[in-house]
């Protein structure tokens, strides 16, 4: 696993809060280029961030605060809305005041800058790494890769399963899965749908003449989509008064693997305000060339491909 983790990850291991206990230690820290983390407490008027270490108190100033602050290509932000959450950081230098008490300066931004150069420099598309969802929009899942620096997720990457809004799958600070989707100029594209397993392995966890829990994703005048799972949907009968969005308690009629078709006759139906959970992963693999979705010998062909 690389050292360069999400933020919040490192924030509570033994090693972390065994360096930042000791003036010593973060002197050696600084002098090794080892990166921390703590807790951001305040952003003064200037957009400098203090942070609480244990053994001293820690300044990151304003142009420290992320990568591109000081030319200007981030805005303050990305420094302020880090107030009250963990920050990673390298230590700069070591000061002592007028008052004999001393105080570390710190640069996020060289955090990043190593994080890029040791360790997103050398992801290619297809590698699978470990993210942590910072900000949702209607167009995609905004996610922290490693130290902070992000990546947009599209929605249509999110799940097989079509949804409205990335906050039906993720909620901010989720930790997850992502694949490394494609990297130009600085911007990294991700994807998730690939881990969470191929149509017969969706398929694989039900029968049919079973009655079971789904989510109604679209209604057409033919019939109503109806999510089992993240990876897989069915098409339920057209029954009145079904809404897109709604819980809803299904009959599994036939699964048909030629045809990638689940057939559902929809029991009930209820509104109810859905939580993401965490997402279960079929994929252990720290990289995939390719994902072929649909099954062997179906005429359609659902591939994701990578490189």
């Amino acid at each position: 696993m690389s050292e360069y983790l999400p933020e919040g990850k490192l924030i509570h291991t033994k090693e972390n809060q065994r360096i930042l206990s000791s003036p010593r230690l973060l002197g050696e820290a600084m002098r090794d280029g080892t990166v921390l983390e703590a807790r951001a407490s305040l952003c003064d008027s200037s957009h400098n961030l203090c942070v609480e270490l244990g053994c001293m108190k820690g300044i990151i100033p304003r142009e420290e605060g992320a990568l591109g602050i000081r030319e200007g290509s981030v805005r303050d932000i990305a420094v302020i809305s880090r107030v009250n959450r963990p920050v990673c950081f390298t230590v700069s230098e070591i000061i002592t005041g007028g008052d004999g008490r001393q105080r570390a300066i710190l640069s996020r931004a060289d955090a990043q800058r190593r994080c890029t150069e040791e360790y997103i420099s050398g992801l290619r598309c297809g590698d699978v790494v470990d993210a942590c969802i910072t900000h949702l929009e209607n167009f995609g899942a905004f996610a922290d890769i490693g130290c902070g620096i992000a990546a947009l997720m599209p929605i249509d990457s999110i799940s097989v399963s079509r949804i409205e809004h990335p906050r039906e799958r993720f909620s901010v600070g989720m930790e997850i899965k992502a694949v490394i989707k494609s990297m130009e100029n600085g911007r990294i594209s991700l994807s998730h749908k690939e881990l969470l397993g191929t149509w017969e392995e969706n398929a694989a966890m039900f029968s049919a003449g079973e009655t079971v829990a789904g989510i109604v994703r679209s209604v057409e005048p033919y019939g109503a989509f109806v999510e089992l799972s993240p990876n897989l949907a069915g098409l339920a009968e057209a029954r009145e008064g079904v809404k897109a969005g709604q819980q809803a308690s299904v009959y599994i009629k036939s699964i048909i693997p030629e045809k990638m078709k689940i057939k559902l006759i929809i029991i009930d139906t209820f509104d109810y305000r859905y939580h993401p959970e965490q997402p279960e992963y079929f994929c252990t693999e720290k990289h995939i060339d390719s994902f072929l979705y649909s099954p062997e010998g179906c005429k359609k062909v659902v591939e994701s491909r990578f490189g």
